[in-house]
């Protein structure tokens, strides 16, 4: 479909890459990865033709077509979400196979909106009254509508939530044409593609399998590339030592020249470059105070948006040196626990009460809620001087380096900054105070795969007390030593990691289950003491077995469908138009407690059938 032969590109003296030659067939699902400034871009650039390279062709199969999604979305003109969700597909019919298609584009454009997040009656609004994130998502709507030959996809996972996450990427599993993405998310990568483009010292190199099969294979390139690189420099010292022992003696000097120009032959043995240290940010949290044992209290708090209520009763505690990730469905509560311990939002009811010496760090999922817009990047940590921290300007740029903003970088106004450089901005001032309870809401989101390699690292070596929510899984195993399940207003504690969190609620998929219900992450109930053994029971009949799977599989429907319902009303209350309706919102508030009182009798229900039928199964 793709053919690229022999392409070389340079800017000025720095050559970007040289010789590249790649094809890309039509069920080719590949992810582009390698260090900042490789050119991955520029490589996606070429291929759309929006640059030229100085050397080479790229050549597209007839009819071949191409989709492209880039990091961020262009202005917005008078236009709704639907009329860019169709505008990627012709509305002119060639032929009358054609006519079927033009009558379904809108549904189809509509149930792909619905994927990806949006509500029903989003189709119909203006684009520009929806922020930056939304209209990406109208866009990578447009693009599926539009079904290209080829997918070119910079960051798609960026703006989207993980329920949305989850949708795309099981719709692209099922994608009838080819893929090329750059992503810093490794299980989107492990799930779809089937092998890996790494750009790297001017070089493509090609590896088979998904982003874990690269890094085993890398490794193992790297392991073979060195022994051989070894091996050479070993022949190449022997051959030297004849040289500069016998070279000047004339009964050898034929020998000897002949060894000589045996070391010019020998080709170099390429050994792949390490990253540049330059292009990749390497930091470590300066030790914070120590705290007392008891980090932060909660009793009793109640908290609502408005007459929506997200808890009723919150107990929760959390000790020094705890490392917790908090999961559950969206909308169930998570960020607005991490706004609570942080002190962002006011508690309405109950006590919160934080331990003795505790400093806490809050990293927002919206960056721009931890920075000032209008500001440079180096007033942004001046800022934070105070006069028991007297931060000099020296020290302040030399914080700044370590996230990669050097000379008259840190001048730039934050409002200008990729979403990748608010992040490290956002870091960068964790580290001019740092907190020893630090609170973290998606902070992956937006970094590339070094930065959050370093990010790991730098957490890993923190002494202080850390709760986060994310939705990267490699990030959460790397750190979460105890996972905190928020839903429906209810807090259920795991007191382990990851892995042991997917044992106990019996999730059968490690990413979904960061989004669970109760019905699909449940607990696993603790056995009473022994008690004597019960009399033989009746054997129960295959009709009543019958009988009783088929109610605990409706009730089981039935509570997925309250929790479906509870996330569309959720997401409605939130949305800004309902607060002007207030007719509105105070019907969807009553009809929410219903269904939150629906659910819990519901699951109460479920689980005495489903206990029942257990217990009844035994052999």
């Amino acid at each position: 479909m793709l053919t690229i032969a022999d392409i070389s590109k340079s800017y000025g003296t720095r050559e970007l890459f040289a010789e590249v030659s790649l094809f890309i067939a039509r069920t080719d699902r590949y992810g582009l990865v390698g260090p900042n400034g490789a050119g991955k871009t520029t490589l996606f650039n070429l291929i759309l033709g929006e640059e030229s390279p100085d050397s080479g062709t790229i050549e597209w199969e007839r009819g071949a077509d191409f989709g492209f999604l880039p990091q961020e979305s262009a202005p917005v003109a008078d236009e709704t979400i639907l009329e860019i969700a169709t505008s990627g597909k012709k509305l002119v019919p060639e032929n009358d196979d054609d006519y079927d298609i033009d009558y379904t584009l809108e549904p189809r454009a509509k149930k792909i909106l619905a994927g990806l997040g949006f509500r029903e009656g989003d189709a119909g609004k203006l684009a520009k009254t929806f922020s930056g994130g939304w209209v990406m998502r109208a866009h990578l709507a447009r693009l599926l509508v539009a079904e290209p030959a080829l997918l070119l996809l910079d960051e798609p996972t960026n703006h989207l939530d993980l329920e949305a996450l989850l949708w795309f990427q099981d719709y692209l599993s099922r994608y009838p044409g080819g893929l090329v993405v750059i992503s810093h998310d490794r299980a989107f990568l492990n799930a779809l593609c089937t092998g890996i483009l790494e750009l790297r010292s001017g070089r493509l190199n090609r590896y088979t399998g998904n982003y874990d099969d690269y890094l085993n294979e890398r490794d193992a390139r790297k392991a073979q590339q060195l022994a051989a690189f070894k091996n050479q420099q070993r022949e190449i010292a022997h051959l030297q030592r004849f040289v500069d022992r016998f070279g000047a003696k004339a009964s050898m000097a034929s020998r000897a020249k002949s060894k000589e120009k045996q070391i010019e032959r020998l080709e170099a043995v390429a050994v792949d470059e390490p990253e540049d240290d330059l292009k990749r940010i390497h930091f470590k949290f300066p030790q914070p105070p120590r705290s007392g044992l008891r980090v932060a209290t909660l009793e009793h708090v109640q908290q609502a948006y408005g007459d929506h209520v997200v808890y009723r009763d919150l107990n929760f505690e959390a000790e020094r040196g705890q490392r917790i990730v908090l999961v559950g469905p969206n909308g169930a509560g998570k960020s607005t626990l991490l706004k609570i311990l942080g002190g962002v939002i006011p508690i309405q009811g109950g006590s919160f009460e934080l331990g003795s010496n505790v400093i806490t760090g809050y990293f927002a999922q919206n960056r721009l809620d931890n920075l000032r817009a209008d500001a440079t990047v180096f007033d942004n940590v001046m800022e934070l001087r105070t006069n028991e921290n007297q931060l000099t300007e020296q020290q302040a740029r030399a914080i700044l380096g370590a996230f990669l903003f050097r000379k008259d970088d840190v001048f730039k106004k934050v409002s200008v900054l990729s979403g990748g450089e608010k992040s490290r901005l956002a870091l960068a001032r964790l580290l001019v105070k740092p907190p020893n309870l630090l609170l973290m809401d998606e902070p992956t989101t937006h970094l590339d795969m070094a930065s959050i390699d370093a990010l790991v690292s730098a957490l890993q070596n923190y002494e202080g007390t850390l709760i986060f929510i994310s939705h990267d899984v490699y990030f959460i195993r790397a750190l979460a030593r105890n996972v905190l399940h928020v839903h429906s207003g209810r807090l259920t504690p795991y007191a382990g990691d990851y892995d042991y969190y997917l044992e106990k609620s019996r999730a059968t998929n490690e990413r979904a289950a960061l989004t669970a219900g109760f019905t699909d992450a449940r607990p696993v109930q603790v056995k009473a003491a022994a008690a004597p053994e019960p009399a033989p029971r009746k054997k129960t009949s295959p009709n009543e077995l019958k009988k009783l799977r088929i109610e605990v599989g409706k009730l089981e429907q039935r509570v997925a469908e309250l929790e479906t319902k509870q996330s569309e009303l959720t997401a409605e209350l939130e949305a800004p138009e309902t607060y002007a309706n207030k007719g509105r919102f105070h019907h969807l508030n009553r009809e929410l407690t219903v269904i939150v009182d629906q659910i819990a009798a519901a699951t109460a229900e479920w689980e005495t059938a489903a206990t029942k039928l257990a217990e009844l199964e035994k052999p």
